[in-house]
């Protein structure tokens, strides 16, 4: 057994990334403080390809040193935008027929590992404030609530941790279903 240089890997280019075809997947980010969240959401994000990324309210946008620190250049080749509120980037992706998906604990949440995806549907992953979660005010505009099973005594994730959670599963499954 022998290791992989990067160079063996067969890895895309920025700009063949920006030409790949993409999962049919936003990920939103709603207030979310630590600039090293930020960028590994990114990196997650480059890795599955994801189409976009929403960074809302104080979330931190590149370019910025500590959001560099963990992408890895994973900001030149997800596309970002930035929106001052978390309702607003709902907005967008409701105009741009995505299904708001809420990853968080609520009355009506289903477990992740009961999620289907549809093979034709576009979704929009929304990841909350590291203490504080998805903002109340929006989740009544969501379409499904998503809650990862837990099996400790800790009732969260970090959310970058979340945020790769849920895609590899949404991966998992899209593939399963082909």
């Amino acid at each position: 057994m022998k290791k992989l240089k990067n160079e063996e890997l067969d890895r895309l280019t920025v700009e063949g990334y920006k030409h790949a075809n993409k999962l049919p997947v936003a990920v939103v980010l709603d207030n979310v403080r630590s600039l090293n969240n930020v960028g590994s959401v990114f990196r997650t994000s480059d890795a599955f390809r994801v189409t976009e990324i929403l960074l809302c309210g104080i979330t931190g946008t590149p370019p910025h040193r500590e959001i560099q620190k963990t992408a890895l250049g994973a900001t030149e080749s997800v596309d970002w935008k930035h929106f001052d509120s978390v309702s607003d980037a709902v907005n967008y992706l409701k105009d741009n027929r995505y299904r708001a998906v809420a990853i968080e604990q609520v009355t009506t949440s289903i477990s992740l590992e009961d999620f289907r995806p549809g093979p034709d549907e576009k979704y929009a992953f929304i990841f909350g404030n590291e203490i504080k979660g998805v903002s109340s005010e929006i989740l009544t505009a969501m379409d499904l609530c998503i809650e990862i099973p837990q099996f400790g005594t800790k009732h969260s994730f970090n959310v970058s941790v979340s945020a790769g959670i849920v895609l590899w599963h949404y991966h998992y499954k899209l593939r399963a279903e082909k």
